[in-house]
């Protein structure tokens, strides 16, 4: 490999900052658009809500719940 030139070695120095700046910017747009949850919860709201909706029904009783109130099963006991 042939020796550079200190000029050579000073102008390959200066465009590795430049490429180095360029990168760390659009490094931390990206990672700004990750850390934003806000964005986030506004492109899935509607997953958001059928999860919502979903973990509502099982916790107010579910499946059970809903045929027994349909089918009238009673409890034993009675």
């Amino acid at each position: 490999m042939p020796s550079r030139s200190p000029e050579e070695i000073r102008a390959s120095i200066e465009q590795n900052r430049r490429e180095l700046g360029t990168s760390l910017v659009l490094l931390r747009d990206e990672v700004g658009q990750l850390t934003d949850w806000r964005a986030q919860l506004r492109r899935n709201e509607k997953n958001l809500q059928v999860a919502a909706a979903a973990a509502g029904f099982v916790l107010a009783g579910g499946i059970g719940g809903t045929f027994s109130v349909l089918f009238g099963r009673r409890r034993k006991g009675r």
